[in-house]
């Protein structure tokens, strides 16, 4: 991969919108396509997205534009920065612009409820024979686009692409780590939505720190349980995409799951508290999602299945509490690394 590269971004929301003006300060040729043309022609004159990224100048070289084919023609490398709901959309319209074996990065945190799907098993399934990672991690959209110091996971099972997209995003601020366990990086950034929720609730009724400990630790146990259920690397759960990336949304005013679960602590409805985050919270259509899968699977699920029953349920909050301390306790660690290679 040369500074020649041409890279586009689809999706200008806040992470979209940092990922390609980042990739712009690297020196590569990057345009990011936003669904808005008004939007776009507003970024183009003013240097900013006032809507997802208020505050932070866009480089001089980022072309933006609501023109797709324009966008993805010859482009080599394509981050798809699309919410669940809108992602295969777009994949699908993108398809027939992309040459076979083009390079599609997912950067989304969603899962498709039809089938299960994670975001780049429908870039499998719609484009034709790309090559396919997921970028993934304790990502705020706007510290990165404030140039403070951030770790991101590349995850796939193609080493040559990991290679590449490290050398395309690294910087003095931005440092890229490899993962082959796409699988289980991809969905630890699924689910720890679902927990970052939770920690807002908690945040909003003043839990103390023993509290939010408990939370965090759970957390991780559960959703490192329902992965590895799945067929995923539990020792994923352990780096950045997994224990990193649950930290940062679980205690950030930044993460919009987060704040969403802030203003249902607060006695907000679901629609009042959707209304004062402005941005496309997966949290909620996940925790649906993930409950009705871990009933099929029989996983062991409280925290998620406590907010289900607070979100779609209309359970009073203190009552869905009370009922989860008092739940089973299971084992504290229950994946642990074998030092006897006989043990079985």
């Amino acid at each position: 991969m040369t500074r020649t590269t041409r890279i586009a971004v689809l999706g200008g929301g806040s992470f979209g919108t940092a990922i390609a003006n980042m990739i712009a300060h690297n020196g590569y040729p990057v345009t990011l396509w936003m669904r808005s043309a008004e939007n776009a022609a507003r970024c183009r004159d003013t240097r900013e997205n006032t809507p997802y990224l208020p505050g932070y100048r866009l480089h001089d070289s980022l072309v933006i534009t609501s023109d797709m084919p324009g966008a993805l023609a010859g482009a080599e490398v394509v981050f798809f920065s699309i919410p669940s709901k809108s992602f295969r959309e777009v994949a699908c319209a993108a398809a027939p612009l992309l040459p076979p074996g083009v390079i599609a990065i997912s950067t989304a945190k969603g899962i498709e409820e039809e089938g299960f799907k994670l975001m780049s098993q429908v870039l499998e399934e719609e484009l034709r024979e790309p090559r396919v990672g997921v970028i993934s991690g304790p990502n705020l959209a706007r510290e990165i686009a404030a140039q403070q110091i951030t770790a991101t996971v590349i995850a796939s099972e193609d080493e040559g692409l990991c290679q590449q997209i490290q050398a395309m995003l690294a910087s003095g601020y931005f440092r890229v780590y490899a993962n082959h366990d796409r699988y289980g990086v991809e969905l630890a950034g699924a689910l720890k939505n679902i927990y970052a929720i939770v920690a807002g609730i908690a945040s909003a009724i003043g839990v103390g720190q023993n509290t939010l400990s408990v939370l965090i630790t759970r957390s991780l146990a559960e959703m490192t349980r329902f992965a590895a259920r799945l067929g995923a690397n539990p020792m994923t759960f352990l780096g950045l995409s997994g224990v990193g990336d649950l930290i940062v949304t679980c205690t950030s005013p930044l993460s919009r799951n987060f704040r969403i679960g802030e203003a249902i602590g607060q006695g907000k409805t679901m629609d009042e508290a959707a209304r004062l985050v402005g941005q496309v919270a997966e949290g909620v259509k996940t925790t649906r999602i993930v409950k009705h899968k871990a009933d099929d699977l029989g996983v062991y699920m409280p925290l998620a299945s406590a907010l289900y029953a607070i979100l779609f349920e209309a359970r009073p909050l203190r009552s869905v509490l009370r009922n989860m301390m008092t739940s089973e306790q299971s084992e504290d660690v229950e994946f642990r690394v074998r030092n006897d290679p006989h043990e079985q």
